[in-house]
């Protein structure tokens, strides 16, 4: 082996150390003893690579599973929740009839058969049309797609900040004092 300036505190080169390193200090290529060279240029076996693929299908899988429950449990609190917004409209529109007149009334009756509407049409969609859906909805406006979002990030953070608001252990009142 021919002498070569090695880095202090270094005695011997260990072979296929450093491959692909550029501050190697050998300029010989691996050998074919060495666990590195290989054709594909990875150590790992096919058996590995077999094993760690199928861990993360299963994952994936997994994971998918789990987001289609979750959005199936969404599904169903949305759908009860519409429902009873649209009882809530619909028990309003008699005060409504009185303090407005009929015609706001029937303003109100109609828009809380739309909600009762839109809560039943969710509630008998799959997770997977409520995706289609959504993504077709993103294709043809995503104007509106984009300010969805953005309203419902503005009210989950409205949501989350009085929250934690009120399950802090101080007793200030709403104007910070």
């Amino acid at each position: 082996m021919a002498d070569i300036d090695l880095p202090e505190g270094t005695d011997t080169i260990i072979n296929g150390a450093g491959v692909g390193d550029k501050t190697t200090h050998s300029s010989r290529a691996p050998d074919a003893t060495s666990p590195y060279a290989t054709d594909t240029g990875t150590r790992l076996s096919g058996g590995v690579r077999d094993a760690i693929k199928g861990g993360t299908d299963k994952l994936k899988s997994t994971a998918n599973d789990r987001a289609l429950g979750f959005v199936s449990q969404g599904i169903e609190r949305s759908s009860g929740a519409l429902s009873n917004v649209s009882a809530l409209i619909g028990d309003t529109a008699a005060s409504i009839d009185e303090r407005l007149g009929s015609q706001y009334g029937d303003y109100a009756r109609q828009a809380a058969q739309a909600v009762e509407r839109a809560a039943g049409s969710l509630a008998n969609k799959e997770p997977d049309e409520l995706i289609d859906d959504a993504r077709n909805l993103v294709r043809k406006s995503p104007g509106i797609a984009l300010a969805g979002a953005a309203i419902l990030g503005f009210a989950m953070v409205r949501v989350v900040k009085a929250g934690l608001e009120g399950g802090g252990s101080t007793n200030r009142d709403r104007s910070g004092n």
